[in-house]
């Protein structure tokens, strides 16, 4: 009987025995399956191997690719993004330090430069290219020790570049209208007024990285006028090349935040972060385009369309549909809106025809139904904003030092042989180029036909035409701003000493200027306060210019635009820390 070596009944051994070919030929078959099955096995192992090797390498290369793509277009990204376009409202006159006087070439050359200081996001004033410094006891030397900076050509700035800058300024030469911000260092005004010599002046390099400055008398706010860009370094090299440097990107080597590339006159000016600025790692700004468009409806269309994303003049029109849009920032400032009398010219050389016209225009009005922005109307000449001695608002404890008064602005200008306005000659309201200028001259000028019968009329040119007949004293009535140089009522009182580089109204008076030179001439300040109360309370008194309102800051700012610096004291934007979200 047949006994199953297995209790599988289907198995091969119980269904045939021990039969020797059968076994023979099925171990070959056997044998010869297994090698296929094998080799089969083998191809299917080494396929799936190399599938999986390829499946894997091609998702590596995928995400290295994809990787690569990323940071490209994230760089890309990045690049493009870290872009403002800001519009500045004007074609610079000038970007050379030494001779700017305007907010166009102010806040471009803010971006260009940076000085022994800066002001920075907290307007605090911090150390720039001077690292640290030493005031002596009695506030007279200033020892400056300058950081490893360099200018955007890589050449390492020196204190001799300062003290070469500083003395360009003071040059009667040069002709700057700020150099009595300098006034204060030793030997300065004697040598810019040609009295005195170059080699005089207390302006020192002790070695390449320390600077000493003498003043002629304690100055507390000569720290803040080491942030204004007159006093910012200049490069000699192109300087002394040529008198237009300034004009030319590739010769225009400045030692800030960013670097000039191009200028399309009465376009823009393209800037570019410089790699070479001291701090370079706070920049984040790839680029700013500043453009120079003069028409404040023109650049509110430009901000509306996106071509902007910061316009620095807002449509007074367009405030009220504006306000309660994101994009309308509106923020105290520490500047006053005035206009200037031309007094060597009759009948403004009259102090009852200026005083007639201050008391004859209705500011409430103006600032209520023109301006519409939250400014405040201006009763005296310094704004708010300024601490005095006992740390309280100059402005307020100061208060106001004239008024509004129809009766007897007409009694003034009877008196001064005009009375009802007959016989007052013609004269005309200087103004630059702008719609906003145009609404305040056209309201001033209705006020005073319907108020005292007198007409004036108006004339608006292009800023740098506007400029230089203001300073030539070609002009009647001439519209006018001033945002401090730093932070102290000063700011505004020594615009009008006697010839001062800033007055342009042919005013000057022996006391007024003396008491400029006492507040100049102490560290005191209850006595400097008290000396400027008196200076403007004379100011005012003779009214060679007409205080109109104190501006507000209103600006249109896109949402994705962050840390665009606009400070409460002046109007110069600071793109430093800015950057695009």
């Amino acid at each position: 009987m047949y006994v199953p070596l297995c209790r599988c009944y289907d198995c091969t051994v119980f269904r045939h025995g021990f039969n020797k070919s059968y076994w023979f030929r099925l171990v070959r078959v056997r044998i010869s399956y297994y090698y296929s099955i094998r080799n089969k096995y083998r191809f299917c192992l080494d396929l799936f191997r190399r599938k999986h090797l390829f499946i894997l390498l091609s998702s590596l290369l995928i995400a290295i690719l994809a990787s690569g793509c990323g940071s490209a277009r994230n760089a890309g990204k990045e690049t493009r993004d870290q872009l403002i376009r800001y519009n500045v409202c004007a074609e610079p006159e000038t970007l050379d330090p030494a001779k700017a006087n305007g907010m166009p070439e102010g806040t471009i050359i803010l971006q260009l430069f940076d000085g022994l200081t800066r002001y920075d996001e907290n307007q605090e004033i911090k150390p720039a290219i001077a690292e640290s410094w030493q005031i002596s006891t009695d506030g007279l030397i200033y020892t400056f020790k300058l950081r490893d900076a360099k200018w955007g050509n890589g050449e390492p700035i020196k204190a001799q570049d300062f003290v070469f800058s500083w003395l360009r300024v003071l040059a009667p030469e040069t002709a700057s209208e700020y150099a009595y911000q300098l006034f204060y260092v030793k030997g300065a005004e004697d040598y810019n007024s040609g009295k005195g010599k170059k080699e005089d002046v207390a302006i020192k390099a002790i070695d390449d990285k320390t600077l000493q400055v003498t003043l002629e008398k304690p100055t507390p706010q000569f720290l803040g006028l080491t942030a204004f860009y007159t006093l910012f370094p200049v490069y000699e090299k192109s300087v002394q090349d040529n008198d237009n440097w300034f004009t030319d990107p590739a010769k225009y080597i400045g030692n800030g935040p960013f670097k000039m590339v191009s200028w399309e006159h009465n376009q823009k000016i393209v800037l570019e972060k410089n790699p070479n600025y001291w701090d370079a790692a706070k920049v984040r700004l790839n680029k700013l385009e500043i453009y120079l468009i003069d028409s404040v409806d023109t650049g509110f269309n430009m901000f509306k369309t996106g071509q902007l994303d910061f316009q620095e003049e807002v449509p007074v029109q367009e405030i009220t549909a504006m306000r309660e849009s994101k994009e309308l920032q509106i923020a105290p400032d520490t500047s006053i809106y005035f206009y200037r009398f031309n007094v060597t010219r009759k009948p403004f050389d009259d102090v009852r025809v200026r005083k007639a016209l201050a008391m004859a225009i209705d500011r409430k009005q103006l600032t209520d139904n023109v301006l519409m922005a939250g400014e405040k109307p201006a009763f005296a000449f310094v704004p708010f904003g300024f601490k005095d001695e006992g740390g309280k608002d100059f402005r307020q404890t100061s208060g106001n030092l004239f008024e509004e008064n129809l009766t007897e602005a007409k009694k003034l200008l009877a008196e001064a042989g005009y009375p009802e306005g007959k016989g007052f000659p013609k004269a005309a309201i200087l103004f630059n180029t702008s719609e906003n200028h145009m609404k305040i001259a056209e309201a001033i000028q209705q006020m005073w036909k319907k108020n005292l019968g007198i007409e004036v009329s108006l004339e608006s040119t292009e800023w740098q035409v506007y400029m230089d007949r203001e300073e030539s004293g070609d002009y009647d009535i001439a519209r006018a701003a001033w945002t401090p140089d730093y932070l102290d009522p000063m700011s505004f009182i020594d615009l009008f000493v006697t010839d001062g580089g800033n007055n342009y109204t042919g005013w000057g008076k022996a006391a007024y200027d003396a008491l400029v030179d006492e507040a100049n001439s102490t560290s005191d300040q209850k006595i400097r306060m008290e000396a400027m109360r008196k200076a403007e309370m004379i100011l005012m008194d003779e009214m060679p210019v007409m205080p109109i309102y104190f501006y507000t800051n209103a600006n249109l700012i896109k949402e994705s635009a962050k840390k665009v610096i606009v400070p409460p004291f002046g109007v110069f934007a600071d793109f430093k820390y800015a950057y695009v979200e």
